[in-house]
């Protein structure tokens, strides 16, 4: 339990479970240590968290305001960390639940061009990908989210996003609306216009 925990401990990235059983031998059960390590854990400030398809040590969030105050940014902690306007949020959430999808789908989703800059965003902060080309005319990209997406949402894998839904149940987000470009009204790309282009680069 204890070269598991420090082997966590010491990696900058979530430790899979493969690692793990070289460290303990495959004959151990890795439930049944990161149960234990848990367990000793509860009432420490930080946990022991299944993250982007590994385990990770992160601050528990009721923590998050002390950090701040230190570092100000929830370092360590479990709360995003990259800085995203509305626009982008809303673009990120349409590739997680709708990948592979390319830019002139998530343009007719929102009922506006999405600009270039904006994909441009979202992957220069490590969110998001190209994936395979679609098979429609021109072999457009799409966009896909990435491990670090799942790091930064603390998220294990996308089958841990919110059910879809269950987000249409709660009236936060209708496949209806989205599908119809009227998922936000004043949606904007935050004053990035894009020249009119059409294909995809």
């Amino acid at each position: 339990m204890r070269r598991v925990e420090a082997t966590i401990f010491a990696a900058s990235e979530p430790v899979t479970r493969e690692t793990l059983a070289r460290v303990v031998g495959k004959g151990c059960s890795i439930d049944l240590l990161i149960d234990d390590i848990r367990e000793e854990l509860r009432g420490r400030p930080y946990d022991l968290v299944a993250v982007a398809g590994g385990f990770r040590h992160l601050t528990r969030p009721a923590y998050g305001d002390a950090i701040r105050s230190a570092f100000g940014t929830a370092v360590g902690g479990n709360e995003p960390a990259v800085d995203l306007t509305q626009s982008e949020v809303l673009v990120l959430n349409a590739i997680a639940y709708f990948q592979p999808i390319t830019r002139g789908e998530l343009s007719s989703f929102f009922g506006k061009e999405i600009s270039r800059d904006l994909i441009g965003q979202l992957r220069g902060a490590g969110l998001i990908a190209s994936g395979p080309r679609s098979p429609t005319p021109g072999a457009p990209y799409t966009y896909v989210t990435t491990k670090e997406f799942l790091l930064e949402f603390g998220l294990d894998t996308l089958r841990d996003l919110p059910d879809f839904e269950a987000l249409e149940d709660a009236g936060l987000l209708s496949k209806e609306k989205l599908l119809a470009g009227d998922i936000m009204p004043g949606f904007s790309n935050d004053g990035e216009e894009d020249a009119g282009v059409a294909e995809d680069e």
